[in-house]
């Protein structure tokens, strides 16, 4: 647990030119990935999104041809009408399937730390003492993890439907990865406020806004996209023109309607790798992009995952 409070207060303290990136903050479902885009010849992010995490580490241990082979495998799996081909819809529920596996593992690999013989249900007080126990025996090393754990009791609360003071393995769930739940919503928007209301008055205002996301230093010239977004700002987050974000700004700003993190990505997936352009990947098109897709940089991660036998 102290490895933990060092994590955190790396995560907290830290200081940086770069704050949260706006679309960071857009839920829609699981985002696909924790690492940012980065120009067009950065996969990271897709390979997270066609892969899963793990399955990304795993394929870029593996030599391009084996990579381009278990690729092949997949565009297969891939293809349910086989004709040959994969249209946007079947990519979509790909990189869905692939989310919803990463949070299903997610859960049982902590349901499985946490449970600790409980039987069907994880307790709040087995939880708090099994994450936050260092504190009572006065380990917070000079950081104050009392609102961490009050935001997570909070959190708990919300995930426990029945209010019995447990959590199901579907609560659980809910509350390790509230963004896949409707209940949970109103939860994370709370917390994103929390997060950038410096002056705590319910609100953002265009500050907080832009020192979320931008954290310049005295002096430097300030970057386009954050003239932009201070136009949008004024133009489209406060709504009622009154100079600061509402809750109810902040629910439309970050749980969208309209988006959806899998759609979008298949769409990019499709554009960047449909040579043809017919709207369609072909198997030879996505073994061409295999780069894209899967990635290769031979072996540098060491010992292989061993759960493929599939391929």
């Amino acid at each position: 647990m102290q490895s933990l409070a060092l994590l955190v207060i790396t995560l907290v303290l830290g200081t940086g030119k770069c704050g949260v990136l706006e679309d960071q903050r857009i839920l829609h479902g699981r985002p696909l990935s924790d690492k940012p885009r980065d120009g067009d010849e950065d996969y990271d992010y897709d390979h997270d999104a066609f892969l899963g995490g793990d399955d990304a580490e795993y394929f870029d241990s593996l030599d391009p041809e084996e990579s381009q082979r278990r690729l092949g495998v997949i565009y297969d799996q891939i293809d349910k009408d086989m004709n040959g081909l994969i249209n946007l819809e079947e990519l979509q529920k790909w990189i869905q399937f692939v989310q919803e596996r990463e949070v299903r593992e997610d859960t049982e690999r902590q349901w499985g730390e946490r449970n600790k013989g409980q039987g069907e249900h994880v307790s709040w007080d087995s939880f708090r003492k099994d994450v936050y126990g260092f504190i009572e025996e006065g380990g917070e090393g000079g950081y104050n993890f009392q609102p961490m754990m009050d935001r997570d009791s909070r959190r708990w609360q919300k995930a426990d439907s029945d209010g019995d003071g447990k959590l199901t393995k579907l609560e659980f769930q809910a509350f390790l990865h509230p963004e896949d739940s409707g209940y949970m919503r109103d939860i994370m928007v709370i917390e994103t406020l929390e997060d950038m209301d410096v002056d705590k008055d319910g609100s953002l205002s265009l500050d907080e806004y832009i020192g979320d996301m931008y954290k310049g230093m005295p002096g430097d010239n300030e970057p386009d996209w954050v003239t932009q977004e201070r136009e949008m700002f004024a133009m489209e987050r406060d709504k009622d023109g009154d100079g600061f974000m509402s809750f109810e700004e902040v629910q439309q700003w970050i749980i969208p309607d309209d988006f959806d993190h899998s759609l979008a990505e298949a769409k990019h997936l499709i554009v960047k790798a449909d040579a043809n352009g017919d709207s369609f990947l072909s198997k030879e098109e996505v073994l061409d992009q295999y780069d894209m897709f899967v990635g290769s940089s031979a072996t540098q991660f060491g010992e292989v995952l061993s759960r493929h036998d599939e391929f």
